[in-house]
């Protein structure tokens, strides 16, 4: 195993650290690195906490500041953060109109905050992704993991929450967002986890992992590594068959790198897909690529379409400054 680390025991500390160097304009660390939150906040602001497992940055913690989220809570590579970690976060950021979470279909995830919101004594109320349209009939007992769709989620309800939104109109925002978002990801190579110091699954040279999940769960079936058009096709297919946008409709595209795949192959995966929905008479209105929602060091890729109803567009255009994230200000 080759990293760029000191220690196995350290990497998540270290580097919170200097994410909140690099940034401090914007970040603050909480006690004991507990929780990312934003420097200043905003009176009377609902406040949006999300978090998980580290290992997918720039989600979460990239994604804390104007227009996104108040506060993230890192757990340690691919764990989930305790309660503890998010009851903290909401004390330190909440100003008085309540507090959002926003939470990753996995069991631990949707476990812990649970736990944190009945934990709390403050007004909680709770967003959980499920995009992931790989998991067709799911093993997992909290159903279709939450993946990179929740980067839209949290841009699109951190942006209506800077308008003054309350608790209650702001859930059944994020829900609906959820609900007009569909996803899809494959692995050409695994990750490796610098405590495990090893690839958590092998692939052979010539395989490919279709709907791999962001820890490296099992797709839907190991299959020949096929063309970028190829994987393309299947990939929206799947999410196609599953979203049904209407011809005619406008969504907000978004090509995602697993942590490996270089920006010349993201940009012709955009390409490809974007051909495939101009053929199926959908207009991509809105487009982000780039390595947003990671598996540390796999290879690979996946692809979100949300469809932009209503009020999307704007609130995807309006302001934000993170770490990760920085336009229209």
């Amino acid at each position: 195993m080759k990293k760029l680390i000191n220690g196995t025991d350290t990497v998540l500390e270290e580097s919170l650290d200097g994410l909140a160097a690099a940034h401090a304009d914007i970040l603050l660390l909480g006690a004991e690195r507990k929780f990312v939150r934003r420097r200043v906040l905003k009176p009377g602001k609902v406040a949006l906490i999300s978090g998980g497992g580290s290992g997918h940055e720039p989600l979460h913690a990239g994604y804390v500041g104007l227009g996104m989220l108040d506060a993230a809570c890192p757990g340690q590579v691919f764990t989930s953060p305790t309660p503890d970690q998010m009851i903290e976060a909401a004390e330190a950021v909440d100003t008085g109109a309540g507090v959002l979470f926003i939470v990753k279909n996995y069991e631990g995830d949707v476990m812990n905050f649970t736990m944190a919101a009945e934990m709390a004594e403050r007004e909680i109320a709770t967003v959980v992704t499920n995009d992931d349209v790989a998991v067709e009939k799911s093993t997992y007992t909290t159903g279709r993991r939450g993946v990179a769709g929740t980067l839209i989620v949290e841009k699109m309800v951190g942006a209506a929450a800077e308008t003054g939104l309350p608790l209650a109109a702001l859930k059944t925002l994020g829900d609906e967002v959820n609900r007009r978002t569909r996803s899809m990801g494959v692995a050409l190579l695994p990750c490796t986890v610098p405590a495990a110091g090893r690839p958590n699954f092998t692939l052979a040279d010539n395989e490919m992992e279709m709907g791999v999940g962001i820890h490296g769960e099992p797709g839907r079936r190991r299959v020949p590594l096929a063309s970028a058009d190829a994987i393309a096709a299947e990939l929206l297919d799947a999410i196609v068959r599953d979203l049904a946008p209407g011809k005619g409709s406008e969504v907000l595209l978004l090509v995602n790198g697993f942590g490996a795949t270089p920006l010349i192959e993201l940009c012709l995966m955009v390409n490809a897909a974007k051909r495939i929905l101009d053929n199926a008479g959908i207009t991509t209105a809105r487009f982000l690529v780039g390595s947003y929602v990671t598996s540390l060091d796999m290879a690979g890729v996946s692809i979100t379409v949300s469809v932009l109803d209503g009020q999307a567009k704007t609130l995807w255009d309006a302001p934000v400054h993170t770490a990760a994230l920085r336009w229209g200000v």
